[in-house]
């Protein structure tokens, strides 16, 4: 589904009248009358080695919420020449326990196990299911708190499998603490290292 899904979008940016007759999708005289000037870039997540592949052959670029490196390699396997984007889901606050508290109250489904956290039909079943994180599994699932070093640790991990780039997803809602910490903390270390390098 998603690969036809990917196949239609690339058509319509084609331009002029598009119809596709599809296993799930029909589109009849389609048209886009603001094309961009460039087809958009089609980037796929991917949380295991099967949709990695599938994004290999269908996307422009990968997104992966875990370091992997089955993923990364099983996208680059299947002809994946695209960035590889990381997401890592952190909470900063001032003090660890307000981390947790925010983490735990906003988004617990990040502690979810397997596939459960992208399997439930309704938001009410994810209501359901999150209920059974506790503050502990949001602590060993969410980068939390203030410590630098921790960061700096899990965005490893991704470099370390293969993905060339990580972005920090940040719970709650003092986005712009979490920045000039960013600046001051996280940053600096990647730019020293550039510049070595």
């Amino acid at each position: 589904m998603l690969g036809e899904a990917v196949a239609v979008m690339r058509l319509l940016w084609q331009g002029g009248s598009q119809s596709h007759h599809g296993t799930y999708f029909t589109v009849e005289n389609a048209r886009l009358y603001s094309l961009p000037p460039e087809p958009v870039p089609v980037m796929v997540a991917a949380a295991g080695s099967k949709a990695a592949e599938l994004a290999g052959r269908i996307g422009d670029g990968l997104i992966g919420t875990a370091p992997s490196k089955e993923t990364v390699d099983a996208f680059t396997k299947s002809g994946g020449k695209g960035p590889r984007y990381g997401q890592l889901t952190v909470c900063w606050a001032p003090d660890e326990a307000k981390a947790v508290q925010t983490a735990h109250e906003i988004w617990p489904n990040s502690a979810l196990p397997g596939e459960l956290g992208q399997e439930l039909p309704t938001p009410a079943h994810f209501e359901q299911a999150t209920q059974l994180v506790t503050p502990e599994k949001i602590k060993e699932e969410v980068v939390v708190g203030p410590d630098a070093s921790k960061y700096l640790a899990k965005i490893d991990e991704y470099v370390q499998a293969g993905f060339d780039h990580v972005y920090l997803h940040q719970i709650g809602p003092d986005q712009e603490g979490f920045i000039r910490f960013c600046q001051r903390e996280i940053l600096p270390q990647y730019v020293s290292q550039a510049r070595a390098a």
